[in-house]
């Protein structure tokens, strides 16, 4: 798959789907989702209050040690402030725990609580400066429209359209944490969506939820002035600020590697399906953060079934990959280098000419001149 990994079947499988003709019968059936979950261990869809806020308490204390100590060091040290970079990298790493913890609660994930998802989403999420409901909705929109280069949220190809990379291209290769924010903002062009405007078409109908996600948003923003106006705005960039950008960057970064890559394929509205669209992600693995990233890399398994939590992700992937071999797609290439790669061959190939086309892949710069893409 990819550089990193590779899987013959499924990409002989995604051939098959792409060159058939929609009057000729399909010479491989997907699994339903149905068939898929039978060979997935029950428990792995029970979530427990106990063990999802044991992660919550567990991070917190992480945050906080980590902090401490970075300030201790500071203090005594007199060039203390030279390991502030790793500080960056371990409290972003950290956040981003945050952010896959208040993710679960935005999928129901983390207990079978609707409040209790709801308030602890809008706590873990509002800290690194997420507005959580609005996100969960578009979050839930993308999962419902995975791998439709028509309907889903974000990095999608685009027909129509001739693209040449741009100068804000250029620096979210080097800052993609910029990326995170602007789409918060702005969305992606050209189904935008300001998850700070209660009054978007898909968050009109959950007025009281995103009203109140807001509301801590704005109560955070009060609470960041008054830290910035107590210890300097300086101690605020430098201790929290920062760690939030790095923390945005892995959310840019794990978001275009689990759904771009050369040989997965998107569809048009006409050709896709739900189970094609969930099997077209990656899964992924982050070394050393991997595990205090709560297993996000796991990925085409908690697209398949949202209701998992991530601290049972593994052991059901396990079991799907026993299961159907063929359909597994992974990636062991370095992560900083997989972005490179990939969001510079997405700069480039994003844009589709040809309107027609119903399945689309992306391919390698130096092995080819023209885009791999063809239509049933």
């Amino acid at each position: 798959m990819g550089k990193g990994g590779h899987n013959t079947q499924i990409e002989e499988i995604n051939q098959e789907l792409v060159n058939t003709n929609v009057s000729k019968s399909a010479p491989y059936r997907l699994p339903t989702l149905s068939e898929i979950k039978v060979k997935l261990p029950a428990h792995c869809f029970r979530p427990t209050v106990r063990e999802s806020v044991s992660y919550v308490v567990k991070d917190i204390i992480y945050v906080i040690i980590t902090f401490f100590i970075m300030y201790q060091i500071q203090k005594i040290f007199q060039f203390g402030f030279l390991l502030f970079p790793i500080y960056w990298y371990i409290q972003g790493t950290l956040y981003t725990a945050f952010f896959i913890l208040g993710h679960d609660c935005g999928h129901g994930s983390f207990s079978f609580y609707p409040l209790l998802n709801d308030i602890l989403g809008t706590l873990l999420h509002t800290w690194i400066f997420t507005p959580y409901y609005t996100w969960k909705l578009s979050h839930k929109h993308h999962h419902k429209n995975t791998g439709n280069m028509d309907k889903d949220e974000v990095f999608y190809p685009q027909r129509n359209v001739v693209y040449e990379p741009s100068y804000l291209d250029k620096l979210l290769l080097w800052l993609p944490g910029i990326g995170w924010f602007y789409y918060l903002k702005y969305g992606y062009c050209p189904r935008n969506v300001d998850h700070y405007n209660p009054f978007e078409k898909l968050f009109t109908r959950h007025v009281l939820g995103v009203c109140c996600s807001l509301a801590t948003y704005t109560g955070m923003l009060s609470l960041m002035y008054f830290l910035a106006s107590s210890f300097g705005l300086v101690n605020l960039i430098i201790y929290h600020l920062i760690p939030v950008f790095f923390f945005a960057s892995y959310i840019v970064i794990i978001t275009l590697l689990h759904h771009t890559d050369i040989d997965v394929p998107w569809y048009a509205d006409s050709e896709w399906n739900n189970v094609k669209g969930q099997l077209s992600t990656v899964d992924r693995h982050y070394g050393h953060a991997h595990s205090l990233i709560h297993q996000i890399g796991t990925h085409q398994i908690h697209h398949l079934f949202t209701k998992i939590p991530h601290y049972h992700l593994e052991e059901a992937t396990s079991h799907f990959r026993t299961a159907f071999p063929h359909l597994v797609r992974t990636s062991d290439e370095p992560i900083l280098v997989a972005f490179a790669r990939m969001f510079k061959i997405f700069c480039k190939q994003r844009g589709i000419g040809n309107s027609d086309i119903r399945v689309f892949t992306y391919k390698q710069e130096n092995t080819a001149t023209t885009m791999k893409n063809k239509s049933n």
